[in-house]
């Protein structure tokens, strides 16, 4: 089997019994080109089957040649590891070269957040006299009211509002659905955005049950909601590296902050360990100190 028939095996493995949104998928097949690039330029002959770690610990110091980031780099072996797991259940090889293949160490950085003082700014720097600032303001406020990925935000529907009962019906990463609070100001701009933005445009086939749309009818791209935060965020000369997930980590580290238990903000993310959550403790010193001294016996 070449790399190029391992490789598509893969992508469908990911997409079929992983239930994988096409964004994972990419971001793994990603991981395959970069050893692919490696094997091509360095080892020419090698197939799936006969790596060996040495090659591959070759590869893990080409990356580093390459600049990539400790990060990037645990990244694309995990990604690695993955691919060779499906190999060997598809019996495509005999051994896994890469469980003896170590990630490089790297620290918990903490996310970048936004008070609640700086999302005001940025949503009143919208000029919501135009159909888009319309748009972009119930955007913004729906990010910040249910801290929602980018993905899940482009994708939301409109049968999945369900306004009454101020829920979203959110399709997560590996297809799974939860219910998520929305805020009375969020549906408010959304409403606003429906009668006043998206009901007077050319809605293209396809697009019909989309919530936010472009200009043309179409779905929003991830790219757009990116130009949208980084352009306000300029405007109001932000001294923060901000994107769309910053106001994800912002709604997370304001419940933990106002007294919210881990698991239930580790629902309403749609994280599936809450060693993920986890992270947002230690954005509130405060949260951190009462939780020693309600619990712990000497406090």
């Amino acid at each position: 089997m070449n790399w190029a028939e391992s490789k598509k095996g893969y992508e469908t493995f990911l997409r079929l019994e992983k239930s994988l949104s096409q964004n994972s998928v990419s971001a793994y097949a990603n991981d395959i080109n970069k050893l692919v690039s490696f094997i091509d330029e360095h080892y020419p002959t090698l197939t799936p089957e006969t790596v060996k770690l040495a090659h591959l610990r070759k590869f893990v110091e080409w990356m580093n040649q390459k600049g990539i980031s400790p990060r990037t780099q645990a990244r694309t072996i995990s990604g690695i590891k993955s691919f060779y797991k499906f190999l060997l259940i598809e019996e495509a090889v005999e051994n896994d070269p890469t469980t003896l293949l170590e990630s490089p160490r790297i620290g918990r950085k903490l996310p970048e957040i936004l008070t609640d003082d700086e999302i005001n700014r940025l949503i009143d720097a919208i000029d919501d006299s135009k159909p888009e600032g319309i748009r972009n303001k119930a955007i913004l406020e729906t990010l910040y009211s249910c801290g929602l990925r980018v993905s899940e935000l482009v994708d939301l529907r409109l049968s999945n509002l369900h306004f009454e009962q101020e829920f979203l019906k959110i399709s997560g990463k590996g297809e799974k659905e939860r219910l998520v609070p929305i805020s009375k100001r969020a549906i408010d701009d959304i409403k606003k955005y429906l009668v006043a933005s998206r009901k007077k445009l050319n809605i293209e086939k396809g697009n019909e049950n989309i919530v936010f749309l472009n200009r043309r009818g179409k779905k929003l791209s991830r790219v757009m909601i990116f130009t949208i935060i980084k352009n306000l965020a300029d405007k109001i000369k932000l001294n923060k590296n901000i994107s769309p997930h910053t106001f994800r980590h912002s709604f997370a580290s304001a419940l933990v902050q106002g007294g919210a238990d881990l698991r239930t903000v580790q629902e309403m993310l749609g994280h599936e360990s809450i060693l993920t959550t986890e992270i947002y403790t230690h954005l509130d010193k405060e949260y951190l100190k009462d939780t020693v001294n309600k619990y712990h016996p000497r406090s």
